[in-house]
């Protein structure tokens, strides 16, 4: 339990006494988060938030989800006006009772792309993160020539994050930083609904 802002070993929390680290040279990674486990948007917004700390600007562009609430759509309103978040997809596409045709997906898609290509152009982030884009590559709602054409712009100082599943091998090949999540045991097996502040 903490108190009095100190850490466990004395360190204010608010970082006063804190040891601060800067890489000689600054490199922009590219990061895939993918596999069939649980957190791999969880892990985008965990690099959004541990780079406000640092006052980066960072912009979040979500591919397909933008028709459910979130905790984070929230959350992040709080980090502002150090992080961007855009809503673009209009839900799960061909599972879950989806009620919108494929082309209305990738219309919305590539939308998404456009913006992204927009943002990394601008010159205002530090780290963009395009969530759920590689479901929407082994969707074919965006194609991966789109994909590595945004690797290829990008400034050599920015950070680009890829999330969802079935991430594409060419993609992990050009990516510095790739983690695979691994579901070894899920609630929903169990028969649990989804946990506000932990699923949704």
């Amino acid at each position: 339990m903490l108190s009095n802002n100190r850490g466990h070993n004395g360190d204010s929390v608010k970082g006063k006494n804190l040891r601060r680290l800067s890489p000689k040279k600054q490199t922009g990674l590219v990061i895939v988060m993918t596999g069939e486990g649980k957190g791999k948007t969880t892990a985008g917004l965990g690099i959004a938030l541990r780079a406000v700390g640092h006052g980066m600007n960072v912009c979040i562009i979500s591919f397909l989800k933008g028709t459910l609430y979130s905790g984070e759509i929230d959350a992040i309103k709080r980090l502002a006006p150090n992080v961007e978040l855009h809503l673009t997809g209009k839900g799960f596409c061909m599972i879950r009772g989806d009620q919108y045709p494929f082309d209305v997906h990738r219309a919305h898609a590539q939308k998404a792309a456009d913006l992204a290509k927009e943002k990394i152009a601008s010159g205002v982030f530090d780290i963009v993160i395009l969530d759920e884009i590689n479901n929407a590559v082994a969707l074919k709602l965006v194609d991966l020539s789109q994909v590595l054409a945004l690797i290829e712009q990008k400034p050599s100082s920015m950070h680009l994050v890829f999330t969802g599943r079935n991430a594409h091998p060419e993609l992990i090949k050009r990516a510095h930083t790739v983690t695979e999540m691994k579901e070894l045991k899920h609630a929903y097996q169990q028969g649990i609904e989804p946990q506000k502040g932990i699923d949704f």
